[in-house]
């Protein structure tokens, strides 16, 4: 470490983003009880907004999580009737590369459960960008050219890329969960990137895919199953394995979860969610 490196630079934790009097506290806190239960040997940062309510703070540091208010950040102006006003929002977790204070973070969406210890993932060598390959089968991608052939990173041989399309895409990761290196410079170079590039149908998820495209670095599909690769990719999933359950199908929020959307009938997808609440509820965790 330069010896002139700030007092704690060598720090790691784990991060997540917080805006509005929302339910998503509740996620959060499920966030921050859940590495408690696998006994992670490091805190919760969780970057909030002004506007979030002072009761949800306290209960926020009551759960041990390090609370760190933020400035919001927006897309160009030009570019915010392009943006759905939810993407826009969050721009905002740009903020958590400002936290030089730690030398690497795990960035969690609050929409997550971590169902195991993943501390070792911080022993990855340091310079990359770590994260999990997305799933292009569910209906949100159906206006991309890879949904259109039938084409998923995550079985690239069942239908190949045609050549009259030209070059594949390239590796596309889910910005639910990944590793990251916090850097000022990175911030504001991200800042710059985002009034320069064209925005894409998934807000900041697609800023970061272009920016860490040189260095992004796939780590397996159990630290980041987004629940559609349950019945997309069945072949992949081993549940008993799994380490890091990502919530973001649409009717899947344990907090508002309803079987009526399609595939939240599943018994994988309510034994899921009943392993959220168990995390939720459980007052030895608080």
């Amino acid at each position: 470490m330069a010896l002139n490196s700030p007092l704690g630079y060598s720090k790691r934790a784990y991060v997540t983003f917080l805006a509005g009097n929302t339910d998503y506290v509740k996620g959060v806190i499920a966030l921050a009880k859940c590495l408690k239960k696998v006994k992670s040997a490091y805190p919760l940062v969780v970057v909030i907004l002004p506007d979030v309510p002072e009761d949800h703070r306290k209960i926020l540091r009551c759960q041990g999580c390090v609370v760190r208010e933020m400035e919001a950040v927006y897309p160009p102006e030009s570019e915010i009737e392009f943006e759905s006003p939810y993407y826009e929002l969050w721009y905002s977790k740009l903020g958590i590369w400002k936290l030089e204070e730690y030398k690497k973070m795990i960035y969690l969406d609050a929409d997550i459960l971590v169902m195991d210890n993943i501390d070792h993932l911080f022993e990855l060598p340091d310079g990359y960008f770590y994260a999990v390959s997305d799933c292009f089968c569910d209906k949100s991608w159906s206006q991309s050219p890879q949904y259109s052939i039938g084409y998923c990173q995550q079985c690239p041989d069942k239908v190949t890329w045609p050549p009259e399309m030209g070059s594949p895409p390239p590796l596309y990761f889910n910005a639910g969960m990944f590793m990251f290196e916090p850097s000022r410079v990175t911030y504001q170079n991200l800042l710059k990137a985002l009034h320069i590039t064209p925005p894409g149908p998934f807000g900041d998820q697609d800023l970061l895919n272009k920016f860490f495209r040189n260095k992004f670095k796939p780590i397996p599909v159990i630290y980041n199953l987004v629940l559609p690769i349950l019945w997309h990719h069945p072949e992949k999933v081993e549940l008993e394995k799994v380490k890091v359950v990502h919530y973001c199908a649409t009717g899947s929020k344990p907090w508002n979860y309803t079987p009526k959307e399609d595939n939240m009938h599943r018994e994988d997808v309510k034994m899921l969610i009943a392993k959220w609440w168990n995390v939720y509820n459980d007052e030895l965790l608080n």
